[in-house]
């Protein structure tokens, strides 16, 4: 690595030893079905098995663990689009923490309620996440709470990364891994812990065409904000945060490259899952499948792809299962 980046792969495995015991170390197997499209191995990493239903755990807990007792007395806050807000909570309570989830209306019921049943206050504020880290940042102004942001952390970023060391260490020879990206939390700590690792290794971010806030940052070489829109991987929603000090810097230096997929691409990449592994993903987990089946993967060696959450509407999982037509228009529902 050219610079000195905010996580090393020393953070990580510093997380690593914090969070074991905490979080489950999830499987990796192979999928036959994708060996054969791509025409090299192809593996599967079930982060969706996790505790919570996503990779989110891991950061929220590192994070959690990282903050002095006198933090965690005062109560920890968030914004979320679902995930991370579930992961927040679970972690706050398991240490006798508080936690405040803030968020849009954007967010599904389903992941709402969820939050709710882990003992969180729940505010739901406007109609993105922008707005919704507006009322987490008068939280900490006016009642003290502590932010444990959903990306742009060193903590966050530390405890996501440790997902990329049980990665390498499975399969040294990976050649490339494909991540979910959204504000880049996961892919930075992916990133971050498999180049330190095996610098040759690329590692390649996956998100959806509508808001990409990452990689219209990336092009524009600063974060910038972009239009947020329904899309079936709401959890890669959101913008990036104009003051981002973490995670743009790490995207930029260590991802190989940024693929967008199409709504129609996202919702094939469910139903595979569902179909041929028997497994069901939220849109968001589902984007390095669908990215394989786009044939928008090259890769000379061994694939891995991130599967990263489970947390979907099951109305919505049986419509883009059975292909209904209403999935693919405007709203993206």
């Amino acid at each position: 690595m050219v610079r000195t980046l905010p996580v090393s792969l020393e953070d990580i495995r510093a997380a690593a030893r914090r969070i074991a015991g905490r979080i489950v170390e999830t499987p990796m197997v192979q999928s036959a079905s994708l060996c054969d499209i791509a025409g090299v191995p192809v593996w599967l990493k079930l982060e969706h098995h996790q505790t919570t239903g996503s990779f989110k755990l891991r950061g929220a807990t590192n994070a959690v663990l990282s903050l002095s007792p006198a933090e965690r007395s005062r109560g920890v806050v968030a914004a979320s689009t679902g995930n991370h807000g579930r992961a927040l909570a679970y972690a706050a309570k398991a240490e006798g923490a508080v936690a405040t989830i803030c968020m849009s209306r954007l967010v599904p019921e389903n992941k709402i309620s969820e939050i709710r049943r882990l003992g969180a206050e729940i505010r739901i504020v406007g109609s993105s996440q922008d707005e919704a880290q507006q009322e987490v940042d008068r939280l900490v102004g006016e009642e003290e709470l502590v932010m444990v942001p959903p990306f742009d952390n060193p903590a966050v970023v530390a405890g996501q990364g440790t997902l990329g060391l049980e990665i390498i260490n499975a399969l040294p020879e990976v050649a490339t891994v494909l991540v979910p990206l959204s504000g880049g939390g996961l892919a930075a700590g992916v990133a971050a812990a498999i180049k330190g690792v095996n610098p040759t290794t690329k590692v390649i971010g996956l998100t959806m065409e509508r808001g990409a806030a990452m990689k219209a940052s990336l092009d524009a070489g600063r974060p910038v904000q972009v239009e947020e829109r329904p899309s079936l991987a709401d959890s890669l929603g959101g913008g990036i945060g104009l003051d981002n000090c973490v995670t743009f810097a790490m995207c930029r230096e260590l991802l190989d490259d940024v693929i967008l997929l199409t709504e129609a691409e996202i919702a094939a990449g469910m139903r595979h899952a569902y179909a041929c592994e028997r497994e069901i993903v939220e849109g968001a987990g589902a984007v390095g499948i669908a990215a394989l089946l786009a044939g928008k993967i090259r890769s000379g060696g061994p694939v891995v792809a991130i599967l990263s959450g489970r947390n979907v509407d099951m109305e919505q999982h049986r419509r883009v299962i059975n292909g209904e037509a209403a999935m693919f228009g405007e709203d993206g529902r």
